[in-house]
């Protein structure tokens, strides 16, 4: 990992009303999460657990809304910056934490800065 990329943790609302909101709550961080590994970073996308969820409820696994704020809480801690998209629940818990935690906080994906990554320094310098 390049010393200046970071590993950023996603805060935006995921709970909806609906099975289809919710896949588009988790495709809209996921787009958020790409444009974040465009500009060098490594982005923790915890709405991934959308489909941990899904398969849970096929196969009868009981996952609560606080089991989910654990597993993410434990990720949240090792990332080295928190993107904070929008309020929910969820992501207002997560504020608060990386707040505690002392993370580098961001509110718009605008504030997140370009770095070049490694495999770019090293095939700039292979054609010099």
């Amino acid at each position: 990992m390049n010393n200046n990329s970071l590993k950023i943790y996603i805060a935006a609302p995921y709970s909806a009303d609906t099975e289809e909101e919710r896949r588009k709550n988790t495709e809209a961080v996921i787009n958020i999460a790409l444009v974040l590994f465009q500009k060098g970073h490594f982005p923790y996308i915890p709405h991934l657990t959308h489909w941990v969820d899904k398969r849970a409820k096929e196969t009868k696994v009981v996952m609560e809304w606080e089991d989910y704020m654990k597993w993410h809480r434990s990720w949240l801690e090792a990332c080295d910056a928190f993107l904070y998209l929008n309020s929910s629940k969820g992501a207002d818990l997560e504020l608060q934490i990386a707040k505690n935690l002392g993370k580098l906080i961001f509110y718009s994906i605008n504030d997140v800065s370009m770095v070049q990554n490694d495999m770019e320094k090293e095939s700039a310098s292979i054609f010099k």
